[in-house]
């Protein structure tokens, strides 16, 4: 079957079925104008299931005879764009300035705890993991949660093996050599830096209070996806997992706009901050 054939032009009734479709299921807000996003995400999908058209498999979704199928798209339109230590300014604050008041607040039990959500494929969970271990925390007890709503991203994460052209994205040289071995055309993290994270499947919808308490959150670049309310609500849950006094990270263009008694923004170096009240 051919790309063309399966990236047919997605009636109107079916586009407003699919963006309340992903809404309903990941309260991802998908506007007008998506229209080669649907088309690049499900077209595969479309082969694989041995579909004419998008048409076709939103036909076969609302029919409920294979609703997996419907899983598997909402998976297939989540946006899973990640890379090993990516904005260092943030890496930068946490190695000069969080990493140290937090070691010398914990420095009687040695205990400290992390949570990478929305983590994808875990590059971001696992550039902390070295960072601490390159600042000296090795006999540290020291716990990564990182989590995605796609149980597929969950999987390659917990793999540790990554591409060539995955390493070569934001990772040094140095910690390259220093924490992978080379596997054929893949690269494996070493068992140290694996040991210290762990993933779950998780909604960010869902009430998350009980995966805390964290010294530190990482939560970048998904608020962009949501609308206001489920924003909102969200960063409550956040809040509600962290220490006060403790540290969330937002991607560049998030803020916590709207939740203000719950964080104080601050900044160090050039990031910006937000400390749980």
């Amino acid at each position: 079957m051919s790309s063309q054939v399966a990236i047919a032009e997605i009636h109107p009734e079916n586009y407003r079925f699919l963006q309340e479709h992903i809404y309903s299921h990941a309260g991802i807000v998908l506007e007008e104008d998506k229209q080669y996003l649907f088309e690049s995400r499900l077209a595969p999908i479309v082969r694989q299931l041995g579909l004419e058209s998008i048409n076709d498999l939103c036909a076969l979704i609302q029919s409920s005879r294979l609703p997996e199928v419907g899983h598997q798209v909402v998976e297939a339109m989540t946006t899973n764009e990640t890379y090993f230590f990516r904005d260092p300014s943030h890496y930068d604050a946490i190695r000069t300035v969080l990493l140290p008041r937090l070691m010398e607040e914990r420095r009687d039990t040695k205990r400290l705890r992390f949570w990478s959500a929305a983590s994808s494929t875990g590059q971001e969970a696992y550039s902390l993991a070295m960072l601490l271990i390159e600042a000296g925390l090795s006999d540290w007890n020291i716990q990564i949660l990182g989590t995605d709503f796609s149980s597929q991203v969950v999987e390659r994460a917990r793999s540790g093996k990554y591409q060539q052209i995955e390493v070569n994205r934001g990772l040094p040289a140095t910690l390259l050599i220093k924490h992978f071995r080379r596997s054929g055309a893949d690269w494996h993290l070493c068992d140290p830096v694996r040991r210290m994270v762990s993933f779950e499947t998780i909604d960010l919808r869902k009430s998350m209070r009980a995966l805390g308490p964290f010294d530190l959150v990482f939560c970048r670049n998904v608020m962009i996806y949501f609308d206001a309310k489920t924003k909102m609500n969200i960063l409550k849950e956040l809040h509600g997992t962290m220490y006060r006094g403790g540290w969330l990270l937002l991607g560049g263009a998030e803020t916590a706009g709207g939740v203000e008694g719950c964080f104080e923004r601050q900044t160090v170096g050039n990031a910006a901050v937000y400390v749980a009240r």
